[in-house]
């Protein structure tokens, strides 16, 4: 709809129409209670593998992921060794991860940042991006193949590299995703869930903002307007508050 010739019509036919629309969310709220309870049911598998990441203080093993808490939830970044900085796509999504954790944190959930990268590598751009969320290396762990957000360069070739559930033609050397784990009181950890691509769209609470409003997320491609936070030109934008 071209939003230059929006329909504009009388209070009581906008609330006729807002009360029509309100039925439809409901809808999609109950649809989306069921989507949710249906992931909570889906089937597990027990982790046997001995991964092993890098972290401020070395070693970790992905028990130490979980801090003491029985749920464990990874956002597998794009960051791969060499790289000078993180995907934007990625940094947009953990721009998001701060605010969340404080609350996360004390509700038996740990959330923790997974990359490719030696660890060394991402530590000045989490600095410079002001993240205080845990964020470790799997570098030398088959963490990043087995959890397909890399791929080999023979899987690639062979046809064998797949994202997001499929075959994947690319050879794309990183891969966003998120991964979820649960670790009962003997120890065991269990994969419970992963999800890629637009499935990843729930953590962005930006888009529910701009999903609210008339230009929707107003995007040719995906997060194609996104920068760093720190990259937008009109960094200094005045606040309604504040005089100007």
């Amino acid at each position: 709809m071209n939003i230059q010739n929006h329909p504009v019509v009388s209070r009581e036919e906008w609330l006729a129409a807002r009360k029509q629309h309100l039925a439809h969310e409901k809808a999609f709220t109950k649809e989306r209670d069921k989507l949710s309870a249906e992931r909570r049911a889906l089937p597990w598998v027990k982790i046997d593998k001995d991964y092993r990441f890098q972290g401020p203080n070395g070693e970790l093993k992905l028990a130490d992921l979980f801090g003491g808490r029985s749920q464990l939830i990874i956002y597998h970044f794009m960051f791969a060794a060499g790289w000078d900085e993180g995907c934007p796509g990625c940094s947009f999504l953990s721009d998001h991860i701060d605010g969340a954790n404080q609350h996360l944190a004390h509700h038996d959930v740990a959330v923790v940042v997974v990359s490719h990268a030696p660890f060394a590598e991402f530590q000045s751009f989490k600095q410079r991006m002001g993240w205080k969320f845990d964020w470790v290396s799997s570098e030398g762990c088959d963490f990043n193949y087995d959890f397909s957000v890399s791929a080999r360069a023979e899987d690639v070739a062979a046809g064998k590299a797949t994202y997001n559930y499929e075959k994947s033609d690319g050879a794309e050397e990183e891969l966003p995703g998120l991964s979820v784990f649960y670790r009962n009181e003997a120890g065991e950890i269990f994969h419970t869930y992963s999800t890629y691509a637009r499935g990843l769209d729930l953590l962005v609470g930006a888009y529910n903002y701009l999903d609210l409003t008339p230009k929707g997320r107003n995007e040719e491609e995906i997060m194609d307007w996104v920068r760093h936070h720190d990259r937008y030109e009109d960094k200094a934008a005045a606040s309604c508050c504040h005089g100007g």
